[in-house]
C-alpha cells in the first residue's frame, strides 16, 4: 500500500499540517519563558518563590485545558475546540506583552496555559483520525516536530531580541517583546483552521457519515473511505460512549497504561532542561545572558533533529522498539550529568551527555508517546480519555517544575549531592519507563484505530 498521492496527499498534508501549528504553539508559549525569567525576575522584583511561578503558573491553565478540551472535542468537535485554542493563545501573547502588574502577567500566563493544555491533547486526536493507519505514527509524530520547532524558534526569538539591547533594556520592555511575539504563530493557526476539514471519526459520532466518507475518499480513495466507514462504524457501535465504560475491566487498564506514559513522560525531567536551560547554562559555564540563550538555541537544534529521526522511523521501527532504546539513553545521560555533579567535575566534556539526553527524549519518549496516546483509546472515549491522560501529564509537568528548585537548592541534598540529585530521581524514572513499556505497551504500528481498538490490552 502506498501513501496517498498527488491531491489526496496534498490535502492530507494541509489538515495535518494546520493541526500541528497547535503543536508548534504548544512549544513555543512553553518555551518562551526560558528567556523571560530573569528579566520578569527583575522587572516585577520577585523572589525565589515567585520565579518559580512565574515559570510554573501557565501550568495550572494547562491542567485546566485538558480537562476543559476532553468534553469540547467530544461534544464540538476537534476543528472548533483547535480555534478555541488559537483565540486562546492570541489573548494569553498580547496580555502578556502587556501586563500592568505581576498579577496581570500570571492571569495570563494561565489563559495561554488553558490554550496549551487544549492543543496538547486535540492536535494529535486530530491527525491520528485522520490519517491512514500505515502513516498514523509519522504523522502524529509530526505533531511533536511542531512542538519543538516551536520552541527553537523561540529560543531564537529571545536570543535576537536580547541582541537589541543590555540588560537594563531587557528587564525594561525586552520581555515583553518576547511574550508578544506569539501572536504572530497563533493569527495563523486562526486563520488556517477555516481551511481544513472536521474529523471523519467525530463526523460519523454525529451521523454525518456521508461528510465523512468524501473526507477520507479525497485523502486516500473510495476503498480506503470505505473501509473506514465500516470499522467506524463498527466501533461506534460497540462503545456506549459513557464515562463510565472507561472503568470496566476491559478498558480500565488501558486508561492506567495512558495515565502511567503521561506521567512517566514528564518525571523523566525533560522540562527541567526546556525550562531552565538559560539558567543551568549560566550557572554551569558563568556564562551571560545571551550566550546561554545561544546555548538554549543548540539544545533545541539537537531537540528538533532527533525528532525527525522519530518521525522517518516511527512507522518502521515501531513504538516500543524507539520507546524502550530512547529511555535507555535518558538514563545513562542522567546518570553520568548526576556523577559529574556530585563529584564536582563538570566541564565542557559534559555538553554531550546533556546534548544526549535530549537527543534520546525527542527520538522516542517525547513523539512516540503522544502516538501511542492518540492510538490506544476506543473511538467514542478517545477525546475525554486522553483528556484524563493529558491531566496527569501536566500535572506531573507541574511537580517536576515546582520540585526541582527544591531539591536543587536543598541545603541537606547539596552537601551531599552538590545539585546531582535531582538527575538520579530522573534516571530512575526512566529505568522505570523502560520497563513499563517492555511488559505492558503493545505494539501498533499499521493498524488501524479500530483494529487496536478491537485488540486492546486487558
Amino acid at each position: 500500500m502506498n501513501p496517498p498521492t498527488g491531491p489526496g496527499k496534498s490535502y492530507l498534508i494541509l489538515a495535518a499540517g494546520v493541526a500541528t501549528l497547535g503543536g508548534l504553539l504548544f512549544g513555543y508559549d512553553t518555551a518562551v519563558i526560558s528567556g523571560a525569567i530573569e528579566p520578569l525576575r527583575s522587572h516585577f522584583g520577585l523572589d525565589a518563590t515567585m520565579k518559580g511561578w512565574a515559570a510554573g503558573c501557565a501550568l495550572v491553565g494547562c491542567i485546566a485545558g485538558v480537562l476543559m478540551a476532553g468534553p469540547f472535542n467530544d461534544r464540538f468537535g476537534r476543528k472548533i475546540t483547535l480555534l478555541a485554542a488559537a483565540l486562546l493563545f492570541l489573548a494569553s501573547a498580547i496580555g502578556t506583552a502587556l501586563p500592568r502588574d505581576f498579577t496581570e502577567f500570571v492571569l495570563y500566563r494561565i489563559l495561554g496555559g488553558v490554550g496549551v493544555g487544549i492543543a496538547s491533547m486535540t492536535s494529535p486526536i486530530y491527525i491520528a483520525e485522520i490519517s491512514p493507519a500505515r502513516l498514523r505514527g509519522r504523522m502524529v509524530s509530526l505533531n511533536q516536530f511542531a512542538i519543538v520547532l516551536g520552541m527553537l524558534m523561540v529560543y531564537f526569538v529571545n536570543y535576537f531580541i536580547s541582541l537589541q539591547g543590555d540588560d537594563a533594556w531587557m528587564n525594561r520592555v525586552g520581555w515583553r517583546w518576547m511574550f508578544g511575539s506569539e501572536a504572530i504563530p497563533a493569527v495563523f493557526l486562526l486563520v488556517a483552521l477555516f481551511f481544513v476539514p472536521e474529523s471523519p471519526r467525530f463526523l460519523c459520532r454525529m451521523g454525518r457519515t456521508d461528510k465523512a466518507r468524501a473526507i477520507l475518499a479525497r485523502i486516500d480513495g473510495e476503498e480506503h473511505a470505505a473501509r473506514e466507514i465500516a470499522q467506524i462504524e463498527s466501533a461506534l457501535r460497540q462503545e456506549s460512549g459513557d464515562f463510565r465504560e472507561l472503568l470496566r475491566p476491559g478498558l480500565r487498564g488501558v486508561l492506567l497504561l495512558g495515565i502511567a506514559l503521561a506521567v512517566l513522560q514528564q518525571v523523566t525531567g525533560i522540562n527541567v532542561f526546556l525550562y531552565y536551560a538559560p539558567d543551568i547554562f549560566r550557572a554551569v559555564a558563568g556564562t551571560g545572558t545571551d550566550i546561554a540563550l545561544l546555548q538554549t538555541v543548540v539544545v533545541g537544534v539537537v531537540n528538533l533533529l532527533f525528532t525527525v529521526i522519530a518521525i522517518l522511523t516511527v512507522d518502521r521501527i515501531g513504538r516500543r522498539p524507539l520507546m524502550i532504546v530512547g529511555s535507555i539513553g535518558m538514563t545513562v545521560s542522567l546518570i553520568a550529568i548526576g556523577v559529574a555533579s556530585m563529584t564536582q567535575s563538570i566541564g565542557a566534556w559534559l555538553l554531550p551527555f546533556v546534548l544526549g539526553y535530549i537527543a534520546s527524549f525527542a527520538f522516542s519518549v517525547g513523539p512516540v508517546t503522544w502516538v501511542i496516546l492518540s492510538e490506544i483509546f476506543p473511538t467514542k472515549l478517545r477525546g475525554r480519555a486522553l483528556a484524563i491522560a493529558t491531566f496527569f501529564l501536566w500535572s506531573a509537568n507541574f511537580l517536576v517544575s515546582q520540585t526541582f528548585p527544591m531539591m536543587d537548592e536543598n541545603r541537606w541534598l547539596v552537601d551531599r549531592f552538590h545539585h546531582g540529585f535531582p538527575f538520579f530521581v530522573y534516571a530512575a524514572f526512566c529505568i522505570v519507563l523502560a520497563c513499563v513499556v517492555a511488559k505492558f505497551v503493545p505494539e501498533t504500528k499499521g493498524r488501524s484505530l479500530e483494529e487496536i481498538e478491537h485488540n486492546r490490552v486487558r
